[in-house]
C-alpha cells in the first residue's frame, strides 16, 4: 500500500503563488508516476500534471502549462506542484495520486490517492 499526504493549500489572491507538497510512504517502489488532479465544486476531477519517479519526465494539462511546475525529490519521496499566476478558475481541491503506469494522465490508472488539499483563489 502507498500512503499520500498533501499539504500547502490555502487562500491566495489572483496572480499569487502556492506550492503544494505530496509526501509518499509505504510501497512507493511499486509506483512509476505521481500526478496531481483537481476537482472544482460541481465539476469532474481533471488532470493537472504528472511526473515519473525515474527521469523526472513531466506532462501538463494545457490549462496550466507555463504557470504550474511539477517536480520531485526522490530522496524524500515527495512531489511538489508550484503554482504561479493563479486564477480564480484554479480554485479546487487538489489531489495527489500514484500510478504504476508511466506518465499517464488518466485518473482511472491512478491507484493511490491522497485526501486532497483546498486551493482557493480570490479575484
Amino acid at each position: 500500500q502507498v500512503q499520500l499526504v498533501e499539504s500547502g493549500g490555502g487562500l491566495v489572491q489572483a496572480g499569487g503563488s502556492l506550492r503544494l507538497s505530496c509526501a509518499a510512504s509505504g510501497r512507493t517502489f511499486s509506483t512509476a508516476t505521481m500526478g496531481w488532479f483537481r476537482q472544482a465544486l460541481g465539476k469532474e476531477r481533471e488532470f493537472v500534471a504528472a511526473i515519473t519517479w525515474r527521469g523526472g519526465i513531466t506532462t501538463y494539462a494545457d490549462s496550466v502549462k507555463g504557470r504550474f511546475t511539477i517536480s520531485r525529490d526522490n530522496a524524500k519521496n515527495t512531489v511538489y506542484l508550484q503554482m504561479n499566476s493563479l486564477q480564480p478558475g484554479d480554485t479546487a481541491v487538489y489531489y495527489c495520486a500514484a500510478s504504476p503506469r508511466v506518465l499517464t494522465t488518466y485518473a482511472a490508472e491512478y491507484i493511490h490517492w491522497g485526501q486532497g488539499t483546498q486551493v482557493t483563489v480570490s479575484s
